[in-house]
C-alpha cells in the first residue's frame, strides 16, 4: 500500500496516509524543509506534531534521549503518543521551541514496514485547524487539494480514534487527550 509513499517521502515530499489511528499529513522527520512545509500547511506554530517511528532506536537516532523513551516504552507499540523532553537544539525545527515532542511507535504492520523504510515521520491529523480529522482520502483532498504531494487511500477510518496523548511528570502519568487507548491519570 505504501510503496509509492516511501519514494515520495524520501524525495522530501509531504502527503496524506492512513496511520495506525487516523489519516495524517506526514513528512520525513529528518527533512527540515518537509517538516517546515507540513507545519505551514497545518498552520502550526509552537504546536509540534507527533513523531512516529518503527522503534525506540529510530527515535534515538533522530536525537531523542534514550532515557526518556525507556521510561515510557511500556505503552508501545500502540496508539499512545507520549510527550517527552527534547532539549536537542538540532531538533528545534521539529519541536518549535517547546523543548518536548510527542512520540509514538505504532502497532500496525504496514505502518511499521513504511517506517522501517523511511525512518521516523512527523505527522499531524489530516484536517485544517478547528475541523474534524479526515476519515477518508476524499475528505483529506477537500482540506488540502494539491497542497500535498501524494495521497494513500486506506479506506474509511470513521471508526478509528486519534491516539491517546500522555505526559510523564515526576513519575506520574498525565493524560492530555484520551483517545484510542484508555489510560488513567496516576
Amino acid at each position: 500500500m505504501f510503496s509509492d509513499a516511501t519514494t515520495e517521502l524520501h524525495d522530501g515530499h509531504i502527503g496524506v496516509l492512513p496511520t495506525d489511528t487516523v489519516y495524517g499529513v506526514v513528512a520525513c522527520a529528518s527533512n527540515k524543509e518537509a517538516v517546515k512545509r507540513l507545519y505551514q500547511l497545518k498552520h502550526r506554530e509552537h504546536k509540534p506534531g507527533t513523531v512516529i517511528a518503527a522503534s525506540i532506536e529510530q527515535l534515538v537516532d533522530l536525537g531523542i534521549k534514550r532515557r526518556y523513551l525507556k521510561a515510557v516504552e511500556q505503552y508501545w507499540p500502540g496508539a499512545v503518543s507520549v510527550v517527552v523532553p527534547c532539549a536537542n537544539p538540532e531538533l528545534e525545527y521539529l519541536h518549535q521551541g517547546k523543548m518536548s515532542l510527542a512520540v509514538r511507535i505504532p502497532d500496525d504492520a504496514s505502518i511499521q514496514e513504511l517506517l522501517k523504510q523511511t525512518g521516523p515521520l512527523i505527522t499531524s491529523s489530516a484536517n485544517l485547524p478547528g475541523e474534524d480529522p479526515a476519515t477518508t482520502v476524499q475528505a483529506a483532498r477537500e482540506y488540502f487539494d494539491d497542497e500535498v504531494d501524494f495521497y494513500v487511500d486506506g479506506g474509511d477510518l470513521s471508526d478509528s480514534q486519534p491516539s491517546t496523548i500522555l505526559r510523564i511528570v515526576d513519575d506520574a502519568v498525565e493524560v492530555l487527550r484520551q483517545g484510542a487507548v484508555n489510560v488513567s491519570n496516576s
